[in-house]
């Protein structure tokens, strides 16, 4: 049987007796998840992609939705702060990578260069599983889909198919971890008014203190502390950290004659007083100067209409949807008197639309899929900054913010793929997609900003194949073509960075990148696994330039007192990154399992520096790019038993990183000589009544090794216990 899933709808019954269907018996009364097979999601079967499922996030016992990232291939999770998280996939991130929830783009034209915080605004506690897809993916997902993709999606309301009416389901979990002292709690209720009509809600509430780590990270050359971050007098506690969070969600279904269902929702995040740790406080600044993201807030609102519209299009989904990120932030400076404050939000409006066709049999042995869509979305910003004079109790407001208010981005576009099945072994997949990108941003004269007034038309694509050699085994190639337009942040923002002070470009051009990847597949019912290598280049590569204080634009006293000074610019050549990939997972008997995960990713770039007029200093042609990963990798073993007991292990490491890039060179995250290698290991239990009653216990970090990954702001916890009880009917 030829391995590609044949796309017709279907709806999948996963029996919720356990954490694993094989692992309990069912009880009397059946109850279920219903699933619709939703084809935008991103595991497709001829890329390279993985899955982070429920039970994974249960025994993982993850501190955030990026956080539960940490065992994929390919993957690697870089912390700015203790409430932040951003996923590298391939050597990109932020802006380069794009998530998703439920399929709608959580990205907008504010995510900032390098690792950003946004994916953390993302309730682990409401997910069921996050898709992973790695190389790019713009043909369906659009702009910023070059390194990867993440999509979450979200847990469900359950059916109960032996009751008529209502049906109320509560449950509760409480969790908590020593290492940061993290209590959090969360009440849902899975109410069922009848088959038809289903709703899910539920509220949470976390404080985490400050990070106890196993100290400090030194560095590789000369055994010195880095500035970032502050160590307690206790030389493991780490100041600038510690936060706030509520959250809040709401799903409704309702089913439709013909197989259809409606679905509305909204989820809601607020993050209160959440310090940035490299700034908090700033390197050779007074230890009570801070930066602190006093509420970091994001709310997500959208009705979606999918199933099968016809014998034509057996599925399709059509979603409207509504998304605001706030946040106001406070650079507070007791010795100076002054508190630099600013507020920004976004508010997107989206519509997206996806389809699948039906197979289409050309001739015996010649069969055809087409899948389609288009999306568009809107972003409008405000935007304020404003100073406040402690000792003489004066506010003086700022002629612009961060960003310029009431600027505008739109983008969106047209895709279409197709799969052609040759014979009993051969797959060919190919797609395009037409899109657009508009800017609009106005002038600021006292400031010095120039107005900014872009479209940029696009077109990207992929093609691939995949070659069944035996019966477990395929190899697939693919070659892809993605973008990212130039957003907001890129175009118009005045902001500190992690290496210094950025400031706009207004004649930035859109980067496009090339990549290709090929893979051997191996897949039986106990063992499945999987080893790609890949080539990705990308033209005018936007990059961060030094810049000197006379550069400084006007009303900005921070650049001028910044340690270093940058301007985004296109490079003049291509970027490149070649790496691989190795995983494979097992299932074993007497009920183990085992997984385990290698990547590598190597990149270079143009040196965004000109070069010098005495041609006797020293200059390099090309230069590593920006916090590459090192080369890193993970093992997890586990063992289960049919009546819920489980016991496992997760081991995690990386090497030395010692390929910095010029701004790197000056990032107080980095140590001098690069990040060290290192080795954690995570001893895992738990106990599962079928609903009534789950245990989950995590011994992190055992040996109390001081850790950090490559580009982080925080070291890893030290030693510590994650406690977790959820009870509920």
């Amino acid at each position: 049987m030829i391995l590609v899933r044949i796309g017709i709808f279907t709806a999948s019954l996963v029996v919720l007796t356990s954490a694993r269907a094989d692992e309990n018996p069912p009880t009397e009364s059946l109850e279920v998840t219903i699933d619709a097979s939703r084809q935008e999601r991103a595991d497709k079967p001829g890329r390279a992609a993985s899955k982070v499922d429920r039970r994974d996030l249960d025994e993982r016992l993850p501190r955030s939705a990026p956080d539960a990232l940490r065992y994929e291939p390919g993957v690697f999770v870089q912390q700015t702060a203790h409430g932040q998280g951003s996923a590298f996939i391939r050597g990109r991130t932020g802006q380069q990578t794009i998530m998703l929830f439920d399929g709608i783009r959580m990205n907008t034209s504010l995510y900032r260069q390098g690792p950003n915080q946004y994916f953390f605004t993302l309730d682990a506690r409401t997910i069921h599983h996050i898709d992973v897809m790695r190389g790019g993916g713009s043909t369906r997902y659009g702009s910023d889909a070059i390194g990867g993709v993440l999509d979450a999606r979200p847990i469900e309301p359950h059916v109960n198919l032996n009751a008529a009416g209502l049906v109320v389901r509560p449950r509760a979990s409480t969790r908590f971890a020593t290492a940061d002292t993290d209590f959090s709690h969360r009440f849902q209720v899975d109410a069922q008014v009848w088959k038809k009509l289903r709703v899910l809600g539920g509220f949470g509430r976390r404080v985490a203190g400050q990070l106890e780590s196993g100290g400090p990270v030194r560095s590789p050359l000369t055994g010195a502390i880095p500035l970032v971050p502050v160590f307690d007098k206790d030389g493991r506690t780490q100041l600038g950290t510690g936060f706030q969070e509520a959250t809040g969600d709401v799903r409704v279904v309702f089913d439709l004659p013909g197989g259809r269902r409606l679905v509305g929702a909204t989820y809601l995040y607020r993050q209160y007083d959440s310090p940035r740790t490299d700034q908090c406080p700033p390197p050779f600044a007074p230890i009570t100067d801070c930066l602190k993201y006093d509420e970091q807030f994001r709310s997500l609102a959208y009705v979606a209409l999918e199933g099968p519209f016809g014998t034509a299009m057996p599925w399709g989904r059509i979603a409207l949807s509504y998304q605001r990120q706030h946040e106001r932030r406070t650079f507070d400076r007791p010795g100076s008197f002054t508190k630099n404050i600013g507020r920004d939000a976004v508010n997107t409006l989206g519509v997206t639309a996806n389809f699948r066709g039906q197979d289409r049999r050309i001739r015996d042995g010649f069969q055809v899929r087409i899948e389609g869509g288009a999306d568009a979305y809107l972003d409008l910003v405000t935007s304020a900054a404003w100073t406040s004079f402690t000792d003489v109790d004066a506010t003086v407001a700022l002629s612009r913010g961060q960003y310029i208010d009431g600027s505008r981005y739109g983008q969106g576009g047209i895709f279409a793929e197709s799969e052609a099945i040759l014979g009993d072994r051969f797959i060919v997949r190919l797609g395009g997609r037409v899109a657009f990108a508009a800017v609009k941003a106005a002038a600021d004269p006292v400031s010095g900003t120039k107005p900014v007034s872009e479209f940029w038309p696009i077109a990207v694509g992929h093609i691939g194949a995949e070659m069944r050699l035996a019966k477990p085994l395929s190899m697939l190639a693919s070659l892809d073509r993605s973008y990212r337009a130039p957003n907001l942040d890129d175009l118009t923002s005045r902001q500190q960075a992690g290496p210094g002070f950025q400031f706009e470009n207004p004649n930035l051009e859109p980067e496009k990148a090339l990549t290709v990847e090929s893979g051997l597949r191996f897949t039986n019912a106990l063992f499945t696994a999987e080893a790609w290598g890949y080539y990705a280049t990308m033209d005018q590569a936007i990059m961060r330039s030094l810049r000197t204080v006379n550069d400084c634009p006007d009303e900005t006293p921070q650049c001028r007192s910044s340690w270093s000074r940058y301007q985004l610019i296109n490079a003049l050549g291509a970027s490149d990154i070649f790496g691989f990939e190795l995983s494979a997972k097992a299932r074993l008997p007497l009920g183990f399992d085992a997984r385990f995960a290698v990547s590598y990713a190597y990149g270079d770039s143009p040196n965004p520096q000109a070069r010098p007029a005495d041609p006797n200093l020293p200059y390099i042609e090309r230069v590593p790019i920006s916090r590459i990963p090192p080369l890193n990798g993970s093992v997890e073993g586990r063992w289960a038993h049919p009546l819920g007991i489980y016991v496992g292990a997760g081991f995690r490491w990386a090497t030395l990183q010692d390929r910095l890039a010029p701004t790197d060179l000056t990032d107080s995250r980095i140590p001098q000589g690069g990040t060290p290698g290192f080795i954690v290991v995570d001893l895992r239990a738990g106990y599962r009544i079928q609903r009534a009653l789950a245990v989950n216990i995590a011994l992190e970090n055992v040996s109390d090794t001081a850790y950090r990954y490559h580009g982080s702001g925080i070291n890893g916890p030290g030693r510590g216990l994650i406690f977790n009880i959820e009870a509920g009917l």
